[in-house]
């Protein structure tokens, strides 16, 4: 299952709220079971970001409603990266010509 990974910050209204943000975690980690996925990870973060999330999706279709459903909250916004295990890396690099 492809691996993504969502660094998030927090918006004005995010933050405002933010002893709600583990109650608004739980009802990520239930729509990414209902999508077929999981949570691999979740980490909150100093810098430019707040929060790192790792996570599997059944696939790009998927993250991207997963994403949109997320946004719609307003609460975070995010960019998203689509992740390659080191065993897909390497199968990519020993396809190349």
């Amino acid at each position: 299952m492809p691996t993504y990974i969502t660094l998030a910050r927090w918006t004005d209204k995010g933050i405002a709220a933010v002893k709600e943000s583990p109650k608004r975690l739980n009802a990520v980690k239930k729509l990414l079971r209902e999508q077929g996925g999981r949570l691999r990870a979740f980490y909150l973060v100093t810098g430019t970001y707040d929060l790192v999330v790792v996570m599997e999706l059944p696939d790009d279709s998927t993250m991207a409603r997963v994403a949109l459903l997320i946004g719609t909250q307003g609460n975070v916004r995010t960019e998203t990266l689509r992740a390659y295990t080191e065993d897909e890396y390497r199968k990519i690099i020993a396809s190349l010509p």
